[in-house]
C-alpha cells in the first residue's frame, strides 16, 4: 500500500516509524489527507500486512457496531418509562433469553463469519476493491451505498421469502423465529446457512458491484456495512416511536414493519424498504390480511356479475 500511496520523501519517514503515534506523525506530513485518512493510512502502514490489518478491521467493526448498536436497546428493554412504545408489549426479553441469544450469535460470529471476514483482502486486491487514500467523494460513497441498501433489500427479500418454504423454514429459518417479539441483539441470531445466504446480500453485492465496475473503496463498505448492521439491529428492536424513520420516509421498513413479521410468522419479508411486500402484496398483519379479502370479495363479485 504504501508505493502507491505516499510520496518517496514520506515513505522514508515511514520506515523509521516505529509506534502508531510515530507513524501517524509522518503520515501527516503527506498534504491533501484528511483527519480520517490520515488514521485510515497511518493503521495500515503501521500494521505492515495488509490481509491481517483488513481482517481486524472488518472483524472489529462488525463487533463493535453489531454490539454497541444492541446494547442501548437491551437498556430500552430494562427501563419502564420506554414500556409505551413497545411493539408487543406484553412480551418482554427476560435476562435469560438475551443471554441465550447473546452466546448463540458469538459462536456464530467466531465460527461462521470470521473465517470469511479475515480472507476478504485477497479478495479485494483480486477484483480491485482499493484499500488506499484519500477516499472517494461523499457523492460516490452515498451513491454507491444507496444502492447496496436497494439491491439487498430485493435480494433478502426473495431469498428470506424462500427460507419460508417447507423443509427451508423447519430446518433452516425457523431457528430465527425462537423469538415472536424479536429484540436488537436477535437480529443475526440465525442458523449458519441463513447467516451465509441472507449476509451475501451484505457482502456479495459490493463484491459484484466492484467485479463489474472497478469502483468501490474499502472505507465505503465500512459505511454500508455500519448502516446495515443499524438497520437490522433496529429492526428488530420491538419499538416504534414518534421519531422513527418510516415516519418521515414511508418506503422505510423499520421495527414496525419487521414485528409484524415475527409476530405474524409470514409476510414483510424485505428489510430495508416496504415497496417489495407491497408490490407483491404480502404485507403482514391484520390490516394487511382485510385489505387481502377486501380485494379476494371483489374479484370474486366482479366474477360473478360477468
Amino acid at each position: 500500500m504504501t508505493s502507491r500511496v505516499f510520496a518517496d520523501k514520506a515513505i522514508n519517514l515511514l520506515s523509521q516509524s516505529g509506534s502508531f503515534s510515530q507513524t501517524y506523525q509522518a503520515v501527516k506530513a503527506v498534504p491533501g489527507l484528511n483527519f480520517v485518512e490520515q488514521l485510515w493510512a497511518s493503521y495500515y502502514v503501521y500494521m505492515g500486512n495488509d490481509i491481517f490489518a483488513t481482517g481486524l478491521l472488518f472483524f472489529c467493526l462488525h463487533e463493535f457496531m453489531y454490539f454497541g448498536r444492541s446494547l442501548p436497546w437491551y437498556i430500552i428493554d430494562r427501563t419502564p418509562f420506554f414500556q409505551k412504545y413497545k411493539i408487543q408489549n406484553t412480551k418482554l426479553p427476560s435476562n435469560k433469553e438475551q443471554w441465550e441469544c447473546l452466546k448463540s450469535v458469538l459462536i456464530s460470529h467466531f465460527l461462521v463469519e470470521a473465517f470469511p471476514i479475515w480472507f476478504f483482502h485477497p479478495v479485494c486486491e483480486k477484483i480491485g476493491i482499493s484499500f488506499e487514500v484519500p477516499f472517494p467523494s461523499w457523492q460516490t460513497i452515498c451513491l454507491q451505498v444507496s444502492l447496496f441498501f436497494l439491491l439487498e433489500d430485493a435480494w433478502h427479500y426473495w431469498f428470506h421469502r424462500g427460507l419460508h418454504y417447507g423443509s427451508f423454514y423447519r430446518y433452516i429459518h425457523k431457528q430465527h423465529h425462537r423469538y415472536a417479539a424479536p429484540f436488537g441483539l436477535a437480529a443475526e441470531y440465525a442458523h449458519p446457512i441463513e447467516v451465509m445466504l441472507l449476509g451475501f446480500g451484505t457482502v456479495g453485492i459490493p463484491i459484484m458491484w466492484c467485479y463489474f465496475t472497478r469502483n468501490l473503496h474499502l472505507f465505503t463498505i465500512c459505511i454500508w456495512i455500519t448502516l446495515r448492521l443499524f438497520q437490522a439491529v433496529d429492526a428488530h428492536s420491538g419499538y416504534e416511536f414518534p421519531v422513527s424513520l418510516h415516519h418521515f420516509f414511508p418506503l422505510w421498513a423499520g421495527a414496525d414493519h419487521h414485528d409484524e413479521h415475527h409476530h405474524h410468522f409470514i409476510g414483510n419479508y424485505a428489510s430495508s424498504f416496504r415497496m417489495w411486500d407491497f408490490i407483491l402484496d404480502t404485507e403482514a398483519g391484520a390490516t394487511a390480511k382485510q385489505s387481502r379479502e377486501a380485494k379476494s370479495k371483489a374479484k370474486a363479485e366482479k366474477h360473478v356479475k360477468k
